[in-house]
């Protein structure tokens, strides 16, 4: 849902909009200390806050109010760089599910990457790109210290236990038509019309199978990963199970330029990275679509909306003196323009 702006600066008025700030030491807002006691409404709206879709609503309170700890999964293809949708946003939902009691695993999906052929499909580079991954969440803050979060690597545990596993997979395979698992292509970036390889056939089976491997209460994934979650409820009429995975699946926030619905690592231009340094974002925001007046496709406001205010829990924009000198927002006033008389000095 966009965030309503009755005021909006013209993007070529804007002296400074940055999203980096390399003096502050701030955590992610959202990192609230587990040991606190939230009531159940508390940890509900706290989890609910994660998703732009519940499936089911009903099911996720009556999941907190049976279960201390629910299991909450995620999981990730190590490749390439990492941008601020998967190293900010993941942090802040990641200690939302913490601060909800939660348990999290992160499933690190070096095989899937490997099916998937990133990195060249090389096992030795892609643990290398998983690594880093871990090491950037570390440093913006993602709460691995609470003891509450454990990244599992998807080679090591399926050979562990391959018993369990693969005919988890097989059966899964075997209760869907062909077609239904094409629908699900979208997990890997892909589309139902491009030419699939055998491997990415079985993607879909396996990311399915992952859910009940990991005994997964929550599956907390994007928007993008919607139909195999979904595939997954599905699975559990065929066998009769019924306890069904609950699915939050949290915004794409998209690419800088117009019409991009979801930021992008293979288009430079469209995305930030966790290593740009401020300067460079500085340069990406100002060439960003904002348009003024305009709030729907925005992509600059929805940073605002996803990053900035579940962090810092407030926003200014500097504009030059004829244009009203600097704005500062908060989502209460839902980006409502405050009297210049709220500034800090």
């Amino acid at each position: 849902m966009a965030t309503e702006v009755p005021e909006q600066v013209p993007a070529d008025e804007i002296k400074s909009m940055s999203i980096a700030d390399s003096e502050s030491q701030d955590q992610p807002a959202s990192s609230s200390s587990p040991s606190v006691q939230l009531s159940l409404d508390e940890r509900y709206n706290l989890l609910r806050s994660i998703a732009e879709e519940c499936i089911l609503e009903e099911e996720l309170k009556n999941l907190l109010d049976k279960k201390a700890e629910p299991i909450c999964y995620d999981g990730f293809e190590p490749s390439g760089r990492m941008h601020i949708a998967q190293g900010v946003l993941k942090a802040i939902n990641v200690n939302k599910m913490i601060a909800a009691g939660c348990r999290v695993k992160i499933w690190i999906a070096d095989w899937f990457a490997q099916l998937n052929n990133k990195m060249g499909g090389d096992l030795d580079k892609i643990e290398t790109v998983g690594k880093y991954f871990i090491e950037i969440w570390r440093s913006v803050g993602m709460n691995l210290d609470s003891g509450k979060v454990e990244f599992l690597w998807s080679s090591k545990e399926i050979n562990a236990r391959s018993h369990e596993y693969w005919p988890r997979v097989m059966d899964i395979a075997r209760k869907n038509k062909l077609s239904r698992i094409i629908r699900c292509s979208q997990i890997m970036g892909r589309t139902d019309q491009e030419e699939l390889t055998a491997a990415q056939i079985l993607y879909p089976c396996m990311q399915c199978a992952d859910i009940f491997f990991l005994q997964a209460d929550i599956c907390q994934l994007g928007m993008d990963q919607r139909k195999v979650n979904v595939l997954a409820r599905e699975y559990c009429d065929d066998i009769k199970k019924k306890n069904k995975p609950i699915i939050l699946s949290h915004h794409m926030l998209p690419g800088l330029q117009q019409g991009q619905e979801k930021m992008s690592k293979s288009d430079l231009s469209s995305s930030i990275f966790m290593e740009d340094e401020e300067a460079e974002v500085n340069t990406k925001i100002k060439k960003a679509y904002c348009p003024p007046i305009k709030v729907e496709g925005n992509p600059c406001l929805e940073y605002v909306q996803y990053l900035i205010f579940p962090w810092f829990h407030e926003f200014t924009i500097e504009c030059s003196e004829k244009n009203g000198g600097d704005s500062l927002y908060d989502p209460i006033s839902r980006m409502t323009k405050l009297p210049n008389s709220y500034y800090k000095v």
